[in-house]
């Protein structure tokens, strides 16, 4: 391709939202293995009534070549990322390129330069749009489709960002248990162990019809339970709110668990049906032929192949008490039994080996690896100003 790019800024109207989701289209035409996320539930991320905006700036833009968008980026600068960690950061997301280097360029030195302008001193990404919600590229595992709420992009994205000077800063990894496989009497075994224990520490299977009055107490245990993680930042109460709303038609009892004191919420997990099997049919919009294919999944009458553990975190003054094994294996007992064939568990930071350890044990490999990128900016930059 020798025609020329011309980068085109969009603004965040329904309109030009619709655009910029719609070159996902153009770069995956004929890739069985990518999933199409569902459009109106994506644009809710990208409008005004996503709380994140309320702490956050985002600046979108696609590629054209000959009147045809190829390509597109997000430029993203979260404030409160920024005073949590004392930085002048911009993230990167939403990236889609057809195999082009002239194109890929163009758009990382579109953000790039929106970047400075911001006063950034270094950008890092992909985010979509941050470390709360989709991240990583994925560098290993292109064989399958992603789990729900996963990335997926075409191999040769990782030439594309690496020839623009970003380089790895973090890996993110993602396991896979076979439950064919799986122990079941050493799952037993430890629930049994630490019930019989009789420690002040409940853990209980939150219910659907409650999750709403849980939602305080999970908060206080992520924002807690993470706060010492890289690229953690405090997810607040809208975005908290918003997050369970996005996920609660897909909420199944047996798959999120709270553990408590009398005192205090200490750990919760979740898991999720990957209804990734579900809506590959749809092609990214409910009504469509593939609704037939979608309906039986979304009543449960039918359960997708596999769930995926989304987060399991313990506040500090708990862990490795048994919580996590007991959380951990009740979800694997439930969803043996609910007839799931396997569970991924994603995504783990490379340099968490407790966590890789107790997946480990539970008869997780590791099968797909997300790469999270930097680029250093220089010195000397106007500091970002808060919202």
């Amino acid at each position: 391709m020798n025609a020329s790019v011309t980068i085109v800024p969009l603004p965040s109207t329904a309109r030009e939202v619709d655009r910029f989701l719609r070159v996902s289209y153009e770069v995956y035409a004929g890739d069985p293995n990518w999933v199409a996320p569902m459009l109106m539930d994506l644009k809710t991320v990208f409008s005004a009534r996503n709380p994140f905006f309320q702490h956050a700036e985002m600046a979108l833009w696609v590629a054209q070549v000959g009147g045809r968008d190829v390509g597109r980026i997000a430029g993203i600068v979260d404030h409160n990322y920024n005073q949590y960690h004392h930085e002048q950061v911009a993230f990167f997301g939403f990236f889609e390129c057809i195999d082009n280097e002239q194109v890929g360029r163009a758009l990382m030195d579109t953000v790039v330069d929106w970047a400075r302008k911001k006063g950034a001193l270094r950008i890092l990404g992909p985010t979509n749009p941050s470390t709360n919600d989709e991240a990583g590229l994925l560098v290993r595992g292109f064989d399958s489709p992603p789990v729900f709420m996963m990335t997926y992009n075409p191999p040769y994205y990782k030439k594309l960002i690496e020839s623009e000077s970003f380089y790895k800063i973090k890996d993110l990894h993602a396991y896979l248990i076979d439950l064919k496989q799986s122990p079941v009497q050493r799952l037993e075994r430890i629930s049994n162990i630490f019930d019989q224990r009789q420690q002040p520490i409940r853990v209980r299977a939150v219910k659907k019809k409650n999750l709403r009055a849980d939602l305080g107490g999970i908060r206080e245990v992520y924002n807690s339970a993470w706060e010492d993680n890289w690229g953690f930042v405090p997810m607040t109460s809208g975005e908290m709110e918003l997050m369970a709303e996005r996920l609660l038609p897909l909420f199944r009892e047996g798959l999120v668990w709270l553990a408590e004191t009398d005192d205090e919420p200490v750990a919760f997990l979740l898991a999720l049906p990957d209804f990734n099997e579900a809506i590959q049919p749809l092609r990214g919009r409910l009504l469509s032929p593939g609704l037939w294919k979608f309906l039986p999944y979304y009543l449960d009458w039918k359960r997708p192949r596999i769930l995926r553990v989304v987060a399991l975190g313990v506040k500090k003054k708990y862990r490795w008490k048994g919580i996590e094994s007991v959380m951990f294996s009740r979800t694997l007992q439930y969803a043996i039994r609910a007839g799931y064939e396997a569970g991924e568990a994603s995504w783990i930071l490379e340099d968490n080996i407790k966590v890789q350890r107790l997946i480990q044990l539970f008869g997780g490999q590791p099968y797909k690896t997300y790469r999270l990128y930097e680029r250093l900016l220089g010195d000397g930059q106007p500091v970002i100003q808060p919202l």
